[in-house]
């Protein structure tokens, strides 16, 4: 199949799943994929990432250019002259952009800011069906702005392209009806509620610090000073970059040997439940948005390492395969694994709850995340 083919084959399959909407249906059938796509790919075929030249490999490319998946164009913030390791751009998968536009709302008359250009083609989406004067979007990467700006004009689509801190939106031509992020958050910038119109929709992927990650699709308040909304599907994006978070090291948590002044318990949870469950991940990381974990290796188990941002806990437990009780070890004010085996227990005693009944309210005072309705918060 020629690309207009299989451009059309990815549209009748989106629409079948269900995820692709009449109103986004013409966009999708006409705008691109494959003219937002560098000459290198990189595609998660069940093995590991492989890399694809469209020089050498022109059949394969285009056919992952119209896959249903995700596609990475850029390792380590575009260093060069050492191992790949950590995928910072891509095409995200087009299931997922479909349905977040469908959670956006947006209808021709909205202005539009979308932070995290990347290749550039959701910026086509919204500019086909827009109208490319309503469109904004802002991009961190020099590199990656450059690549999508002439892949946008090169396919006839002419939107606001910025080179800028996402984080801090792009006032000049605020308010904007609905802002989208293509990047994932672990907080919702004040200036993004600023620039939003009240009952204006902002759209953006949340990924706490614990684990797991969702889509939020918050309403902006009347008087333009906070949001709140629900979570509407799981999602697994790459971190706005001025959100990364690093940690401190293990020495700044515990001074000298392992097991320091730690107090020995037991638990019957498996930490690897958690790890293993993306959802189970989610939930205790919105009750616990201050609690992060390391995992090590030790023969055929793994050793959690829980930490909290104030540096002033921290717990160890040890994960065995076939073992029915695992060692805790903590120290400091605070039980971090206590803690978390509660909030896991919370979200199992209340029936597994999914995604879309928690939600999240933002205020200037910082965000709080609840479970079916605002007056219900984690914590």
């Amino acid at each position: 199949m020629n690309a207009d083919e299989q451009r059309a084959a990815l549209v009748a399959a989106l629409i079948e799943k269900g995820s692709l909407t009449a109103d986004w249906a013409p966009s999708v059938a006409a705008v691109p994929r494959h003219a937002f796509l560098p000459e290198t790919i990189w595609v998660d075929e069940a093995d590991g990432d492989h890399e694809c030249n469209r020089s050498t490999e022109p059949e394969r490319w285009m056919r992952l250019a119209y896959s249903d998946l995700p596609i990475i164009t850029q390792w380590d913030d575009g260093a060069e002259g050492h191992a790949r390791i950590t995928p910072t751009s891509s095409a995200s998968m087009p299931t997922v952009v479909v349905e977040m536009l469908s959670d956006l709302d947006a209808e021709p008359g909205h202005r539009v800011l979308e932070v995290g250009t990347g290749t550039g083609y959701n910026a086509a989406l919204l500019a086909h069906r827009l109208g490319a004067e309503m469109v904004s979007t802002v991009e961190v990467d020099a590199q990656v702005t450059a690549r999508a700006r002439t892949a946008l004009r090169g396919a006839g689509y002419a939107p606001e392209v910025v080179c800028g801190d996402g984080a801090l939106g792009w006032g000049v031509r605020a308010p904007y009806d609905r802002i989208i992020s293509t990047v994932s958050l672990r907080h919702i910038p004040p200036a993004w509620l600023n620039q939003t119109r009240p009952g204006g929709v902002i759209v953006s992927p949340v990924s706490p610090l614990f684990g797991g990650g969702a889509v939020v699709r918050l309403t902006v308040d009347e008087d333009g000073t906070g949001a709140s909304g629900r979570f509407t599907r799981s999602s697994a994006f790459m971190l706005l970059r001025q959100q990364r978070y690093e940690g401190a090291p293990v020495d700044d948590y515990l001074p000298g040997e392992w097991p320091g002044d730690s107090g020995q318990s037991w638990t019957k949870l498996d930490p690897e439940a958690i790890g293993d469950d993306w959802l189970a991940q989610f939930a205790c990381a919105l009750a616990l948005p201050d609690v992060f974990y390391r995992r090590n290796g030790f023969g055929e188990g793994w050793t959690w390492w829980l930490f909290d941002t104030a540096v002033t806990s921290w717990a160890t437990v040890d994960s065995t395969p076939g073992e029915s009780r695992f060692e805790v070890r903590q120290s400091g004010p605070r039980r971090l694994w206590d803690e978390l085996e509660a909030a896991y227990h919370r979200w199992e005693s209340a029936g597994r709850p999914g995604y879309e009944r928690y939600g999240l309210t933002v205020t200037p005072a910082g965000q709080t995340a609840w479970l079916d309705e605002p007056d219900n918060p984690l914590r």
